[in-house]
């Protein structure tokens, strides 16, 4: 039988090797960066057409190569970086691997020019799909000069599976902006379709920050900085009033290399408890600079990947870092000694007297200011028999009500709640069964949830609706049941005509990150269909002249804010654009816990949400409510 184990030729290795390490144009884009900062470039270009698809230009003016560099950087497992083994656990170069310049040339139509400063003549390298087409002596400028064309022209399955400009783009914005944050030092630029978008100097890292995030930011960084013996911490993190509900601004490099963290993120929001909202998230760039033999890159082909020693102690570091930051800065809360932690009485509260309080003191009186308080309770020093009387009048009062609601008799739950006295109109109304299923719950416009026999709902805390059904009741949750109902306006709004406009009565200025501008300015019609009046003003600055009618009393930039993170959290998935802005809107408007509402709001709630197509769960997959029945009840009362 003949062999069948052979060698894969060098091209088909360096494609699969591609799949790992070149996954979209940002990959490619990050690579040829970092290649730049090793170099000790001082000045970094990148130039950009359709988000990198079809071409990326990455010019620097570091140290160049020479001739037998400049071919020999295409090979697999090329590297300067490291010669042995050992080598691998004290690294402090962004690339070390040796495989980025393969795979590249493997997946693409690739130019080099490079040429060193004590060279007269540089190098210029052409390669297509591993496959060296010219090698030879050119004039050009000391430093390195690649030039990508057609990223996976030769391997189209791959080339679909590549998403919009947008969203190639926010990649490519994500992995320009780490780079220009860990080395402020060094001059970075970024143009796409002839248009530049960063021209960020050198110059130190909160100049870097502002550079990057915009000038607004200023007021809202906070400088930490520890060392211990262990790791060193330093950077920025942002005040707890200043937190958003979008994300991308967390940033955390070890040892200049961003990294990726959940475990360090908590210590991070640990630092912020109870100094900010559950769904908010704080900016953050922080640096930690560590023995290179205390971690381990090499874990994952990107490098975002990284491995402690001992991750608990740092941990710790990053969580007490963050409070201290914070605490200087007089952001944490404090505790006021003198504040008396018992009873808080009103300044102008009658002292308590020390014999018993009658029953009358005890109820809810008013204040001069005219502010309600309610008397403490004080301990009751009447004899047992006393007390025991007392006691009885209680039980007797609480119960005194019951005739009202179910009669003279004491109501029997074994027995069927009765029938109406009269029939009631299967248009006007529904009948929930024990057994329920979805068309119980499928209502037209004409059908109401409320029969006139029924009890009108009532508010639970201000979170739930309680409304009474003839084998039990069930228990709404007002705000899944405002977000469902919203969400499926917003998305009929969207497929057909335009919604109602409430305008400013002075436009506002709304800005945005650079990666969040890209975003918004793809989204804009869609924004705008469900009446909103949002226009373009340039760089990363939009004007707001107008709100949808139902959004008049929110915040316009948190639901700005909104609106991008629902869009990045769903952009990479088959959820298209009308539903994330219908999501996010609805979120936005939906009523909040705590709300208060009237029988009338409660009635046309329920109705809303049972006219709804899927009335069972708010968009993000959480149940509008639930029904106890009698039987289940009534089990709960059983030993």
């Amino acid at each position: 039988m003949a062999d069948i184990i052979q060698l894969l030729p060098d091209s088909i290795a360096n494609q699969i090797a591609a799949g790992e390490v070149v996954q979209r144009p940002a990959s490619v884009i990050k690579e040829l960066m970092e290649n730049a900062v090793d170099a000790g470039s001082t000045s970094i270009k990148v130039v950009l057409k359709d988000a990198g698809s079809t071409l990326i230009q990455v010019i620097d003016n570091g140290c160049g190569m020479s001739e037998t560099d400049a071919r020999m950087c295409f090979e697999r497992h090329a590297t300067s970086k490291i010669k042995k083994a050992e080598d691998l656990f004290a690294i402090r170069t962004m690339g070390f691997r040796g495989e980025a310049m393969a795979s590249i040339a493997a997946v693409a139509q690739v130019e080099l020019r490079t040429r060193r400063m004590t060279d007269e003549v540089g190098t210029k390298v052409v390669i297509e799909g591993s496959e060296v087409i010219s090698h030879e002596a050119e004039s050009c400028p000391q430093g390195t000069n690649f030039l990508i064309k057609n990223l996976f022209y030769n391997i189209p399955v791959r080339r679909n599976f590549l998403k919009s400009n947008t969203v190639e783009m926010r990649h490519v914005m994500e992995d320009f902006q780490r780079i220009a944050l860990s080395n402020p030092d060094i001059f970075f630029s970024l143009h796409h379709n002839n248009t530049e978008l960063f021209h960020l100097t050198s110059g130190n890292l909160k100049q870097r920050i502002l550079g990057i995030f915009g000038n607004n930011y200023s007021k809202n960084l906070v400088p930490i900085e520890e060392e211990t013996d262990v790791v060193k911490l330093w950077g920025f993190v942002g005040k707890p009033e200043y937190a958003k509900k979008t994300r991308g601004e967390q940033l955390f490099f070890v040892n200049n290399r961003f990294i990726k963290s959940a475990y360090l993120h908590h210590a991070i929001m640990s630092g912020y408890e109870e100094l900010i909202a559950k769904d908010a998230h704080p900016m953050y760039v922080i640096f930690m600079d560590i023995d290179p033999a205390r971690i381990d890159v090499n874990v994952h082909p990107t490098k975002t990947e990284i491995k402690f020693d001992d991750e608990k102690l740092i941990y710790n570091y990053l969580k007490v870092a963050i409070r201290h930051a914070l605490g200087q800065y007089s952001l944490t809360p404090m505790l006021d000694f003198e504040q008396e932690i018992g009873y808080l009485r009103p300044p102008t509260q009658p002292k308590v007297r020390t014999s018993q309080y009658s029953e009358s003191e005890q109820e809810t009186k008013k204040s001069s200011e005219g502010e309600s308080y309610t008397r403490p309770s004080v301990i009751n020093f009447a004899s047992p028999e006393t007390r025991q009387k007392g006691n009885v009048r209680n039980w007797e009062s609480l119960y005194r009500d019951l005739d009202n609601e179910f009669g003279t008799e004491t109501p029997n739950l074994n027995i069927e709640p009765s029938e109406p006295e009269q029939p009631i109109e299967e248009a006007t109304s529904i009948t929930i069964e024990s057994k329920m299923s979805a068309d119980d719950f499928m209502l037209n416009d004409k059908h109401s949830s409320f029969s006139k026999h029924q009890k009108e709902p009532y508010q639970l805390h201000g979170l739930y609706i309680v409304n009474q059904l003839r084998s039990g009741y069930m228990l709404i949750d007002q705000q899944a049941a405002s977000e469902r109902i919203l969400y499926e306006k917003y998305l009929t709004l969207l497929e057909s005509t335009k919604s109602a406009t409430q305008n400013e009565l002075f436009p506002r200025t709304i800005t945005v990150s650079p990666a969040d501008a890209i975003i918004l300015k793809d989204i804009l019609p869609e924004i705008n269909r469900l009446g909103f009046d949002l226009q373009d003003f340039g760089q990363n600055d939009f004007v707001l002249h107008g709100l949808p009618s139902e959004l008049k009393e929110t915040n316009e930039k948190d639901i700005i804010e909104m609106l991008l993170e629902q869009y990045k959290q769903n952009i990479d998935i088959y959820l298209n654009i009308k539903e994330s802005v219908s999501r996010a809107l609805a979120k936005s408007a939906a009523l909040k816990k705590g709300k208060i509402l009237t029988v009338k709001e409660m009635r046309d709630l329920v109705d809303k949400l049972f006219a709804c197509a899927v009335p069972f769960s708010s968009p993000n997959g959480n149940k509008c409510f639930i029904v106890h029945e009698l039987d289940d009840i009534q089990k709960q009362f059983q030993l």
